[in-house]
């Protein structure tokens, strides 16, 4: 959408857009985007909060009235969660045993192997998947993860795509289980599994960067409202 912005404002058509991926956004440069920490495919924010869509819908608009760029603000709200229900995630993780390898990197990759099987449910279930940002497999993608938090590595400018990919991973495995709502399942991936704690703990790293950008990066990878439902 950034790129087709360009084709219709050299037409004369004003354009204004919604981004889910500041990174992208801010190389493409369009004339005028409104950034907003949403997960990947709701631009909106959660479904049938009409009220809350339309604050999206007319910062976004509101754009419009910007008549050089490029433009990009940042919309300052969380999307609200749903109703509070007890969810009880059917998938264990087993911890490892004090003599195997205990490195980011082990945790996460025996995690993504314990969910293939919920995933490959829910592919099958849904007849699609969000999943495929990347060429390389969840496995893979979590081993770069957990080798970028084992050895205290720099994170590319590609890191919020790549956890992007296995959020959606994780997030449509759990989903194939039965009463298994967005929210509970976003609270599940935060609170109780090795990738939310890996993601918490980079961020925490990346925030304490001498490099600016890799602080601005640090403060895209989780939502504020999951931030503030952290125990202290």
């Amino acid at each position: 959408m950034s790129a087709i912005a360009y084709y219709l404002e050299d037409e004369g058509i004003a354009t204004t857009g919604i981004s889910l991926v500041r990174e992208n956004t801010e190389s493409f440069r369009p004339p005028r985007f409104l950034w907003v920490s949403f997960p990947l495919g709701r631009p909106l924010g959660v479904p049938g909060d009409a009220a809350f869509q339309h604050r999206v819908i007319a910062r976004a608009l509101d754009l419009l009235n910007r008549s050089t760029g490029p433009v990009l603000e940042v919309f300052d709200e969380d999307a609200p969660g749903a109703t509070e229900e007890a969810f009880v995630c059917p998938v264990s993780f087993v911890q490892p045993n004090s003599g195997e390898a205990n490195t980011w990197s082990s945790r996460l990759r025996a995690e993504i192997s314990d969910l293939a099987p919920w995933y490959e449910a829910s592919v099958m279930q849904r007849h699609k998947t969000s999943v495929g940002i990347f060429e390389q497999t969840p496995i893979e993608l979590g081993i770069r993860l957990g080798e970028l938090l084992d050895q205290l590595s720099t994170p590319a400018l590609d890191i919020k795509l790549l956890l992007e990919d296995l959020k959606a991973y994780y997030l449509e495995a759990v989903a194939a289980q039965p009463g298994a709502s967005a929210e509970h399942c976003a609270r599940w991936l935060w609170r109780e599994t090795v990738l939310g704690e890996a993601i918490l703990a980079l961020r925490g790293r990346m925030r304490g960067s001498h490099d600016p950008r890799t602080r601005e990066q640090a403060e895209a990878l989780v939502p504020r409202r999951v931030l503030a439902e952290l125990p202290e």
